[in-house]
C-alpha cells in the first residue's frame, strides 16, 4: 500500500528552466569577459564539462565550479566576486521560477486522500544552512510534513540513500510504501529506486529539456495530474 508521496522541488513542483538559462548565460558572460576570452566555443565547452563533472560528483556549488574555471585558465579566482555572482545567480533563478499550474491542485488532492507528503531536494551548494530557495515558497511547503535539503546538515546530496532513509523515518513509512517524484534521472529516479522507493519520472511537457534515453520500465508522466492515476495503479499492483 502506498502511504507517502515524496517530491523533488526544482522542475518537479516549480519551473525554473528559464531562470537557470538566464543565470547561466549571465555567469558565463561575466567570467569570459573577466578572463578576456577570445575563443568562446572552447570556453563554453570547458565550462559545460566542468559543470557536468562537478554535478556527477554531487558538487553543486556554483562558486566551486567557477573557481575551477578560473584555475583552468591559469587565473586566480576572484573569491569576493564569485560570492556576489553566486548570490545574483540564485536571485535570477528565483525571480524566474513559477509553480507548475497544476501543482497546488495535485498537492491538495493528495492531502485530502490522506497521503503523507514530503520533499527531498538537493542543496544549492551555497555556504551555510537554510539557504535553499524552497523556503521562499510557503504556499508549497505548507503541504508537507517533512522537508529535507540533502547536502545540508551533514546529509549527503542525492542520489545518496541517506536523505531518502531519513525522510522515510520521519514519515514513519517503509520504502515500499512511498513514491518519489522527480525530474532528474541520476539524482531522483536512480536514487529513489536504489533506496527502495517507487520512482515516478516527471518529464514535464512545458520544460524544454533533453532527457536521457533510458531503457528501463520506470513510470513517466508529463503532467503532475498524471500522478494520481499512477498512484491508483501502484495501489492495485501492491494489493
Amino acid at each position: 500500500m502506498i502511504r507517502a508521496v515524496i517530491f523533488d522541488f526544482g522542475q518537479t513542483l516549480v519551473d525554473s528552466s528559464i531562470g537557470f538559462r538566464k543565470a547561466e548565460k549571465e555567469a558565463q558572460d561575466r567570467i569570459s569577459g573577466d578572463l578576456s576570452i577570445t575563443d568562446s566555443n572552447h570556453f563554453k565547452s570547458c565550462y559545460r564539462a566542468t559543470r557536468e563533472e562537478h554535478h556527477q560528483n554531487s558538487v553543486l556549488s556554483r562558486y566551486k565550479i567557477w573557481q575551477v574555471i578560473y584555475e583552468k585558465y591559469s587565473c586566480q579566482p576572484p573569491c569576493q566576486l564569485l560570492r556576489i555572482m553566486e548570490r545574483n545567480y540564485w536571485e535570477t533563478v528565483e525571480n524566474h521560477t513559477n509553480l507548475f499550474p497544476e501543482a497546488s491542485e495535485v498537492l491538495n488532492n493528495l492531502s485530502e486522500n490522506n497521503y503523507k507528503l514530503a520533499i527531498i531536494t538537493n542543496t544549492q551548494g551555497q555556504r551555510g544552512s537554510f539557504t535553499h530557495r524552497i523556503r521562499r515558497y510557503p504556499e508549497i511547503t505548507s503541504f508537507f510534513s517533512t522537508v529535507i535539503v540533502a547536502g545540508e546538515d551533514e546529509i549527503p546530496p542525492k542520489p545518496d540513500a541517506k536523505a531518502f532513509s531519513i525522510c522515510l523515518k520521519k514519515l514513519n513509512v517503509a520504502a515500499n510504501e512511498a513514491v518519489y517524484v522527480g525530474d532528474d534521472w541520476r539524482n531522483d529516479i536512480s536514487g529513489a529506486r536504489d533506496a527502495g522507493l517507487h520512482p515516478i519520472w516527471l518529464q514535464h511537457h512545458s520544460v524544454d529539456r533533453n532527457y536521457p534515453d533510458i531503457k528501463e520500465k520506470i513510470p513517466v508522466i508529463t503532467f503532475l495530474t498524471d500522478l494520481l492515476p499512477q498512484l491508483e495503479k501502484l495501489q492495485c499492483d501492491n494489493t
